[in-house]
Parts: C-alpha cells; sequence; structure tokens
C-alpha cells in the first residue's frame, strides 16, 4: 500500500543577518557603537533544500555544526520563517526542538500538563482522561501537585517527552531529543514512538548521534553548508556523512 506523504519540503532557502568585525576608520567604528548599527553580512543557512517525509517514517538528519539542520527543522515547526519555498504538513505537528517552552516554573506539574496540552492541541476533556497516563509514563505521578521550579531538568525532559507522545502527533520533530531519561524511560519512550509510527505517524529526527540514527531511521539526510549532500537508506547517509567529513 502507498504511504501517505505527511511533509513535502520544496526548495526551501533561508538566510540570516549576522553582525561581523570589517575594516573600519575610527570614526565608522564611532558612529555604528552610537548607532546602534552594525556592520552585517549574510549567512546563507539553507540553500534550495528539498524532501518528503512519509506516513510511517522515521526520517534522521545529520551534519556538522552550522550546517543547517535546526534552522531546518525550525522552519518546519513555524519557528522560522523560510525567505523562498514551500513546505506541505499533513496533520498535528508536535515539536520538542525546545523541551520546557511554554510551561511555568510557579506552576504544578498538573496545571502545566492542563497548559503544554492545550498548546499541544487538546482541550480540557482529553487532557483530563489522559491525565494519569502522562504522569504515569513520565514516571512523575507523586509530583502532580508539585511546582516546576523543583523539578530536575531530568524530570522536565520526562515530562514533556510525555506531553508530546500523548497529545497523538501525526508529525513529530525531535532536536537532540529521543532517549531521555534513565533507561527504562528510554526504552519506554522507543516503543512509544514506534507505536506512533506503526499507527501512520512520521517523525524527523536531528542528531549528531549516529548510532542513535542507525538504530531508529528507515532513511537519513546530510546537510552540508545548508545544502543536502546526500539523501537515502541510512546506512549509506552515515557511511556518506563518515568518509565526507
Amino acid at each position: 500500500m502507498e504511504k501517505d506523504e505527511k511533509i513535502v519540503v520544496k526548495n526551501i532557502s533561508k538566510n540570516f543577518k549576522i553582525g561581523f568585525e570589517k575594516n573600519q576608520s575610527a570614526l565608522a567604528r564611532f558612529v555604528s557603537f552610537f548607532s546602534g548599527r552594525e556592520p552585517k553580512k549574510v549567512f546563507e543557512a539553507l540553500k534550495d533544500v528539498s524532501f518528503e517525509v512519509f506516513s510511517g517514517e522515521i526520517l534522521g538528519i545529520i551534519g556538522d555544526n552550522g550546517s543547517g539542520k535546526s534552522s531546518l527543522l525550525r522552519i518546519i515547526s513555524g519557528i522560522y520563517q523560510q525567505d523562498s519555498g514551500q513546505i506541505i504538513k499533513t496533520g498535528k505537528i508536535i515539536s520538542l526542538i525546545n523541551l520546557g517552552l511554554g510551561l511555568k516554573e510557579r506552576l504544578t506539574m498538573k496545571d502545566n500538563i492542563y497548559l503544554a496540552g492545550s498548546l499541544f492541541g487538546l482541550n480540557s476533556l482529553e487532557i483530563g482522561q489522559r491525565l494519569k497516563s502522562i504522569a504515569d509514563f513520565s514516571g512523575l505521578e507523586n509530583f502532580l501537585n508539585t511546582k516546576l521550579y523543583q523539578f530536575s531538568n531530568g524530570m522536565m525532559q520526562r515530562l514533556v517527552f510525555s506531553l508530546a507522545v500523548h497529545s497523538n502527533p501525526d508529525i513529530l520533530l525531535l532536536d537532540e531529543v529521543f532517549e531521555v531519561g534513565d533507561e527504562d524511560f528510554k526504552k519506554k519512550s522507543a516503543e512509544k514512538i514506534k507505536e506512533l509510527v506503526e499507527k501512520g505517524a512520521s517523525v524527523i529526527l536531528v542528531s549528531h548521534d549516529l548510532e542513535l540514527i542507525k538504530k531508529y531511521c528507515n532513511s537519513a539526510i546530510m546537510i552540508n553548508k545548508g545544502r543536502i549532500d546526500k539523501i537515502g537508506k541510512v546506512e549509506e547517509v552515515v557511511e556518506y556523512y563518515l568518509k565526507n567529513k
């Protein structure tokens, strides 16, 4: 049976203007300092990037630091706006790019589940029905009435991950976040991701951990200086990356 396309990325390009030092006269440096207008140059983060992600697929994205991996994920999630090109997304998209973003430290875990659940597209009734499952999955069921500022970073990661996978995502975006927590939680997380994928969800995983990419992904992309250098089977893409580092 032919799989549906969950994400279609067509000719995406993205530039950033960044400050830089250049040879200037003393007067030019003086004017720049007091005007707040420092010299800028254009950094091409992504250049004409195209690919597709299908239902039931886990796509890995690899590349060196500064290659454009995270910028691409942020464009797909809607955090950044591309300069040109088009992205077609089918279904609910859940992004775990910034774990804990939107949570309130002075609210309890229970209150934050309702808050984050609403951000993930659930209504109050749906959140209430899943509250126990979210808490139990995270292993934090005894902390429902504890305020988040008392949580460790690991506890926060487990909570947000549990929230995301219980929000019925059609597309899940993960930036260096997949195996969080202790070994039991990592195993449980992997099984939950597998369950979502078997039901037709798609996952995009950005990571420097090549063993993680090989372990979980069906296909992979290597990005180099904002362009796709290699796309295809995971083993082939990882091998190509290692040979061309």
